[in-house]
């Protein structure tokens, strides 16, 4: 199984003859309320005449609560050292760049 991804650099140490990366998934996520999720989530489960029923009830229990924002997706980390002359041949990213890798099992 392979998978190409983009990362995005989020640390450089550079200590003369190494260089260490941390680099994170470069995927947008969107927050997401916990309560818009409780309600996502319940009016699934329920057919249209219970839902009519139901749905300003708990809507109304929801607004009395904190509104508490949560990622939608959980992002890969990785962290990789690498002579200068590899991160000079690939060009010296910085922090903010976004690099492709190839992930592939061998």
């Amino acid at each position: 199984m392979s998978a190409t991804n983009e990362f995005k650099v989020t640390q450089i140490i550079d200590n003369g003859q190494m260089v260490q990366l941390t680099l994170i998934e470069n995927v947008s996520t969107e927050p997401i309320s916990q309560k818009q999720m409780v309600i996502d989530n319940v009016s699934k489960k329920l057919d249209s005449e219970t839902k009519e029923q139901v749905m300003p009830l708990l809507e109304a229990i929801m607004s009395a609560q904190p509104t508490v924002k949560i990622k939608t997706y959980q992002q890969t980390q990785i962290t990789i050292a690498m002579p200068r002359s590899r991160y000079d041949s690939m060009g010296r990213p910085q922090v903010g760049t976004t690099i492709e890798m190839n992930l592939k099992k061998i």
